[in-house]
């Protein structure tokens, strides 16, 4: 079985001030849906940058931070910390998460 590639949740752009859920994964229900909107919202607006939430071939979920070149108000501490505190505050809806994504995307059982 071939290996698929990685798949976005979500991001958040500081620059744009915009916010990207993936087509598919509006079947995620409403008050998880606003939960990552406003994780992903509140991340760019305290550190910059934007912050993709990926997942990978395995259907691990993974916090990408990017910056665009130049940013000197990008606070690249700052970033790190917040992506460790966001798992480990968040780390139930994390995983529940990932089980969706093995579950409906990668064909996994339970």
């Amino acid at each position: 079985m071939a290996m698929c590639e990685e798949r976005v949740l979500c991001a958040s752009s500081a620059y744009e001030e915009k916010y990207y859920l993936n087509e598919a994964f509006q079947g995620l229900p409403e008050n998880i849906k606003e939960e990552l909107k406003i994780l992903c919202v509140l991340f760019t607006a305290d550190v910059g940058g934007i912050l993709s939430l990926v997942f990978d071939e395995e259907g691990n979920l993974n916090f990408q931070v990017e910056v665009q070149e130049g940013d000197l108000l990008f606070d690249e501490i700052g970033s790190v910390l917040k992506v460790k505190e966001v798992q480990r505050e968040r780390q139930e809806l994390l995983e529940a998460l990932e089980l969706y994504y093995r579950v409906f995307f990668l064909g996994e059982t339970i």
